[in-house]
């Protein structure tokens, strides 16, 4: 193979790797974990769709719920589906947020995750890529306080689902509460393990009348 052949494959090849880059990319701004207690009950609240795709944001909730139970966080409590009356017309508006606020409240949740969907399509185009774009954040219940934010957008390949796309980019924007949620649930584990190594007598629940 002659030195000019090898230059052009060489070129050919940067290019294809180039044009492969950027047909799916994606851009993160991520906050550090926060300070969260083992045993702090956690709540899923509405996210907001500002797209033009019809719920979009009931389709996020879902995907951030099934992710987050699946490293650990079983005990996730998600609003009562009747405070959020988004349809394919309407879009949730911000009193059935507040709503759903009250509601973590009085279930004595202590924080609880929220987020808004700003991108959820097929380019238009040839090749119709999928593009997702999305904000999330964890709200301290009790104060209404954010203490931990993430934002990202990404971009799939164009044979590829929207949802794969949508599901990348949750698990990229969660990684630090998946940690927290995987270390929660490994402390609890241990603590009902030790539990049910007690003796009857030193352990209260296993005590007959």
């Amino acid at each position: 193979m002659t030195t000019k052949i090898r230059s052009l494959l060489f070129k050919l090849g940067s290019v294809a790797a180039l044009a492969l880059s950027l047909a799916a990319c994606s851009t993160t701004d991520i906050g550090q974990a926060p300070s969260i207690a083992a045993d702090a009950r956690w709540g899923l609240l509405p996210f907001a769709n500002h797209t033009e795709t019809p719920q979009a944001g009931l389709r996020a909730e879902s995907i951030s719920e099934s992710i987050l139970r699946a490293d650990g966080l079983t005990e996730l409590r998600r609003y009562p589906a009747s405070l959020n009356n988004e349809t394919l017309f309407e879009p949730m508006d911000r009193k059935q947020f507040d709503a759903a606020l009250d509601w973590a409240r009085s279930e004595n949740i202590a924080y609880a995750l929220s987020g808004t969907v700003d991108e959820w399509r097929y380019k238009v185009g040839i090749d119709g890529e999928p593009a997702v774009g999305m904000t999330l954040q964890l709200i301290e219940v009790s104060s209404g306080r954010v203490v931990w934010a993430a934002a990202g957008a990404r971009s799939g390949w164009s044979r590829e689902a929207l949802s794969a796309v949508a599901q990348k980019l949750m698990r990229s924007l969660l990684s630090p509460l998946r940690s927290l949620a995987r270390t929660a649930a490994a402390i609890n584990a241990g603590s009902a393990s030790a539990a049910e190594a007690l003796p009857a007598s030193a352990n209260p629940e296993q005590q007959r009348p």
